[in-house]
């Protein structure tokens, strides 16, 4: 993911305000900013991300000549954020489309014969536990790339379903409580919770052009407290 130095994915705490809209806008910041996208190109073939983030960065929008990809996307979309159009896109592009939701009015379910459209529906909430499992031992899918929210990554986080963290890291502060930082969620409250955060190994330290860094990181999930 790409972060700034403080930790926050995005440059303010609405859905107006987002990196990929308004980092190319800044001097100092935008000028090596490709070596993100760069490495973005060089993740997993299955891709999870949220139906939040994508409308923000216009999925929604009609698109010209999409052109399909090797890349299988995975969608985690209750309100529902993508509407027709953006299911549309992802399916022209997606190998293959998987939509999980709650929402039983989702517009994914006006295209449930599309051949490369699967949708994984739960009634109330979305157990990402069993999520993870039914992708692994239904769908035969054993990496995935994590590309949501902060709210989505704490909840990973927390149920140990990250292995691996891969961030670039911007040179710039952001700051504001309300911002979004890499993992947000609920906070801790007592130390009987401690066992919830991860301690992390650093594996790989990269310095690119302009002041960026490439982190990448093994994270320890079960954590063990003196």
């Amino acid at each position: 993911m790409l972060t700034s130095v403080d930790g926050k994915i995005s440059t303010g705490s609405n859905d107006k305000l987002d990196v990929d809209k308004d980092f190319p806008k800044i001097r100092g910041i935008k000028k090596g900013l490709k070596q993100y996208y760069e490495i973005e190109q060089t993740t997993d073939l299955h891709s999870l991300n949220s139906g939040r983030v994508l409308a923000k960065v216009g999925a929604n929008k009609p698109q010209k000549n999409l052109v399909k990809l090797p890349v299988s996307f995975l969608i985690i979309d209750n309100e529902p954020h993508l509407n027709k159009i953006g299911v549309d896109n992802f399916l022209k592009k997606s190998k293959k489309l998987y939509i999980i939701t709650t929402n039983k009015n989702h517009p994914a379910f006006n295209r449930k014969d599309e051949d490369n459209l699967e949708i994984i529906h739960y009634k109330k909430e979305i157990d990402f536990v069993d999520l993870f499992n039914k992708l692994k031992q239904n769908y035969g899918i054993k990496r995935v790339t994590i590309q949501t929210g902060g709210t989505l990554n704490s909840i990973f986080l927390r149920n140990k379903l990250i292995d691996k963290i891969s961030i670039v890291v911007a040179p710039t502060l952001i700051g504001g409580k309300d911002t979004s930082s890499l993992i947000d969620g609920k906070s801790l409250s007592s130390v009987k919770e401690l066992d919830l955060i991860k301690a992390l190994k650093l594996t790989e330290v990269k310095k690119l052009n302009d002041s960026y860094l490439h982190l990448r990181y093994d994270v320890i999930n079960d954590t063990e407290i003196d």
